[in-house]
């Protein structure tokens, strides 16, 4: 069975995980954070340096850096980690559909790399090595057409496709983002074994709680989630998912985090004058 270590980040709501096999010492790290403060436009590494320490001190060899797809709330510390370790990256392999749909909003397309950026690009039912355990790979589309899920053992690493029961599902309304294809895919996760521990990317304190979680199981999904437990049906799903979308904001750090995202954390190269730059496009984020 594998040991996990969560680690929340409360300026994104994000949780970034630690999972190894504690025979092998084989780890990997799901979805990691590059710190970014937009109001001085500075970038820290403390989150993604957090986990190594952990890692250093369990004396784990990390293999992964895995995201569970292009984050639209937050910078991937992938790049900064595979630096640090030599650790191989994967995401799923509709990553490419996502750097088509963003690449007009930042400019000089030659500057964006393709899917090769990446060191592993997966699909549906693929396997990766942890050590003595196997991570196997779920295609769950629907929030973007590249979210997967991992599974490793008893635990399934969702991403943004589900959230805690009393908080519901993920957003399907960004470029390629499909309720429908989000509700089967749901389905798909919650055909899992019930005792199955499901672990959420993010968690936004709904007003019936105060205190933040992130780890559910399929039974309790099934039972109490409000969007999508047991005897909701697929079109019930969309007519409610598709009217929630249309009251939300853009994520607030969008634009800075799917151009380092679709790059798998790295930075855009510096310009004429050495320095790096991160745009905002005006007027342009509802047309990509």
């Amino acid at each position: 069975m594998a040991t996990l270590r969560s680690f929340f980040d409360r300026a994104t709501n994000t949780v970034t995980y630690l999972v190894w096999d504690p025979a092998t010492r084989a780890a990997a790290i799901i979805d990691p954070v590059l710190d970014f403060d937009p109001n001085a436009a500075r970038l820290s590494t403390a989150s993604s340096d957090a986990v190594l320490a952990v890692a250093k001190d369990e004396n784990l060899r990390i293999g992964w850096i895995l995201d569970t797809h292009a984050h639209a709330d937050h910078l991937s510390g992938a790049d900064h980690l595979r630096q640090l370790t030599g650790a191989r990256i994967g995401i799923g392999a509709h990553i490419t559909e996502v750097q088509k749909a963003f690449v007009p909003l930042f400019g000089k397309v030659s500057d964006t790399p393709d899917g090769r950026v990446f060191d592993v690009l997966l699909k549906d039912g693929d396997t990766l090595p942890l050590g003595d355990l196997e991570i196997r790979v779920l295609h769950t589309p629907g929030h973007t057409p590249a979210c997967v899920t991992y599974l490793i053992g008893d635990m399934a690493f969702v991403g943004d496709t589900l959230f805690m029961p009393d908080y519901g599902t993920a957003r399907a309304d960004f470029p390629g983002g499909d309720a429908r294809a989000l509700f089967r895919s749901i389905r798909k996760i919650l055909a899992l074994p019930q005792e199955t521990r499901v672990f959420v990317g993010h968690d936004y304190l709904p007003k019936s709680r105060d205190t933040f979680v992130w780890e559910t199981t399929v039974a309790e999904e099934r039972a109490r989630n409000i969007h999508v437990h047991d005897g909701v049906s697929e079109d019930d799903f969309v007519a409610l998912r598709e009217a929630r979308d249309q009251t939300l904001d853009a994520p607030r750090l969008i634009l800075p985090s799917l151009q380092v995202n679709i790059r798998a954390g790295a930075l855009p190269p510096a310009e004429a004058d050495g320095q790096v730059y991160l745009k905002l496009p005006v007027n342009r984020l509802g047309s990509a």
